[in-house]
């Protein structure tokens, strides 16, 4: 048997591997959609074998499936470690949700590829990966929905917020913003674009003026 550290040094590799295939098949599916994307192409954009992608992937469908958890499940880690900061910090619920909103602009700053991707296929409805693409979204908005749920219960927020449209429109209102700011305005800074929600923010979720 593989000892412990030989293990770990082949579960390292492969991850290093599959990040590669994530990277160039969300860069070739943004710029020339899914059904024009070829196996081939996203070998050579890697770096690696043809077989190497379907040793790490049964097929480009799966491939793509596990793209959107990885991706979006790397966007709900940084929704979360952004707002239990701001628990330690002391911080209100309101700044709490500030923080995912700099989260979230941070993370479409540095996958950008990914975060077109994902928005385009949320409207699609005949994709094999449509239920997978729910259950990630869920998981991100769920973690908006609870710090919202929080700030009902410690009476920062109204109770007459509709917490799960609310969640969905902030984070709706962060990733348009995004990409309206990515394509559009690219001269503006994340500070810039940031300090723009968050008065969206301020005024409206917590009532501010």
């Amino acid at each position: 048997m593989e000892s412990s550290s030989a293990r770990s040094g082949g579960s390292t590799r492969r991850e290093a591997t599959r990040q590669k295939l994530y990277e160039a098949a969300v860069t070739l599916i943004a710029e020339q959609g899914f059904s024009a994307t070829t196996v081939d192409e996203i070998a050579e954009r890697a770096g690696v074998a043809k077989g190497t992608v379907y040793y790490n992937f049964a097929s480009k469908s799966v491939l793509f499936e596990e793209l959107l958890r990885h991706g979006v499940g790397l966007l709900t880690a940084s929704l979360k470690e952004a707002a239990e900061q701001t628990a330690r910090r002391g911080g209100t619920k309101v700044d709490a949700l500030d923080a995912m909103v700099r989260a979230g602009l941070v993370f479409i700053d540095r996958y950008p590829a990914f975060t077109q991707l994902y928005v385009a296929e949320l409207w699609r409805t005949n994709r094999a990966w449509q239920s997978t693409l729910m259950v990630v979204r869920r998981e991100a908005v769920a973690v908006v929905e609870g710090v919202l749920r929080e700030g009902v219960a410690a009476g920062e927020f109204s109770d007459e917020i509709d917490v799960q449209l609310t969640a969905a429109a902030l984070v709706g209102m962060v990733l348009v913003a995004a990409l309206d700011w990515k394509s559009f305005q690219p001269e503006r800074s994340l500070d810039d674009v940031h300090a723009a929600l968050s008065r969206l923010l301020q005024g409206r979720v917590s009532g501010r003026v």
